[in-house]
């Protein structure tokens, strides 16, 4: 029987398509694959600006602070970073590739910054305001949050001990502890055998053994991979320096 006139009679709602989505999506590209840093620095060699403002912005965050570690000073960390690629594109003629752009930067970046921490270290002191325990805080607080209110108290004590290390096995704690490069890249970089690098280490951690001991400062737990590796995806460039700690009574 037909509604009667004026009756109301409801439509029935569209039935939605179900989505199902597929088993696996296709691979969407994010942009074109990073230069090979080979490619780049043959590009500046022969005056691309652009080039080099790539390498810049690839190595100033490594070299800032492997500066930062050598001066002890934030201020001191950002002209020696910025010296080092001013003379890098100065003397960019004189790299021959015979070794890794990163490893000639950073030949250039220890002895800027050994000169700079030379002409300061008379006003140079190490304390909880130390921009380096900052930094070792912020990358340690998490895998740590027990330890937290050790943390500044001990880098300080930690940094305390480097900074009076002679200049070659400061330099080479920075790099390899610090910076994480291998044995072999670190004696690429200071021009020395890697068992020069060994021997250093050691000699290294047994005079910061014996002056953290003055404080009575055991190793703290360092943190475990998986934190670590969190946080080195997300600042490659922050030194743990629990891990710093850890390695002196453990290496």
């Amino acid at each position: 029987m037909p509604p009667s006139v004026g009756s109301h009679t409801p439509m029935p709602e569209p039935r939605r398509t179900r989505f199902t989505p597929p088993r696996a999506f296709p691979v969407v590209a994010h942009g074109p694959p990073p230069v090979p840093t080979d490619a780049l620095v043959a590009a500046a060699r022969k005056g691309h600006a652009r080039a080099f403002q790539e390498l810049v912005r690839r190595f100033r965050p490594r070299v800032r602070a492997l500066a930062l570690h050598l001066t002890a000073n934030a201020s001191d960390a950002d002209d020696v970073a910025q010296d080092v690629f001013l003379r890098a594109w100065e003397r960019l003629d004189a790299f021959e590739g015979r070794s890794a752009f990163f490893t000639w930067i950073y030949r250039i970046a220890v002895n800027r910054a050994l000169q700079v921490r030379e002409r300061t270290a008379s006003r140079r002191t190490v304390d909880p305001d130390d921009p380096r325990v900052t930094l070792g805080v912020a990358a340690d607080a998490t895998a740590l949050p027990q330890h937290a209110l050790e943390l500044r108290e001990r880098y300080a004590q930690l940094l305390w001990a480097f900074d009076r290390l002679s200049p070659l096995l400061r330099s080479t704690v920075a790099l390899t502890t610090l910076q994480g490069l291998s044995y072999p890249e670190a004696g690429a970089v200071l021009g020395v055998p890697e068992g020069t690098i060994a021997w250093r280490m050691h000699e290294a951690r047994a005079k910061l053994r014996e002056a953290l001991t003055s404080f009575e400062a055991g190793p703290l737990p360092a943190p475990k991979a998986r934190a670590r590796k969190a946080k080195r995806e997300h600042d490659p460039n922050t030194a743990s320096l629990a891990l710093a700690l850890a390695a002196v009574f453990t290496g």
